[in-house]
């Protein structure tokens, strides 16, 4: 019986985080065809963005999301290679509201410094989705 709440709960977790993406990448003016989930632990996800930063301008650029540090942009590294995280959002909140992102990435680009400075926030132990269910629009 646990396996059948567990694998209830898991859905409507990937449910909601899907919907919370939709949500942030709507506020950024993609549609969720550019955003991809990976439901492993630590759970995460990506956000291609259609424009380049004058820093990188060879180079494209990311929102990536993770149930440990949050959200953070990145630009592409090269072939094969992990992707080059610019900066942290941080702040205590792991999901915050889509226009909190939006600002974000919006004042990064604008060429504002790092936000969080070097290194990235540890906001959460990954693999505990029920804390974040609460926190996810039901969908």
């Amino acid at each position: 019986m646990s396996a059948l709440i567990d694998t209830d709960f898991e859905f409507w977790f990937q449910r909601g985080l899907r919907a919370y993406l939709g949500e942030v990448a709507r506020a950024l003016g993609f549609g969720f065809e550019s955003c991809t989930v990976d439901v492993d632990v630590p759970v995460s996800a990506y956000v291609a963005v259609d424009w380049r930063l004058r820093r990188f301008p060879e180079r494209d650029v990311a929102l990536l999301w993770d149930e440990v540090h949050g959200w953070a942009v990145a630009v592409e590294a090269a072939c094969g290679e992990e992707m080059i995280v610019l900066a942290y959002l941080g702040g205590a909140d792991i999901l915050p509201p889509a226009r909190e992102v939006v600002r974000f990435l919006a004042e990064l680009r604008a060429g504002a410094p790092d936000p969080d400075g070097p290194g990235s926030p540890v906001l959460r132990r990954p693999g505990r989705h029920q804390e974040l269910l609460p926190l996810l629009p039901a969908r």
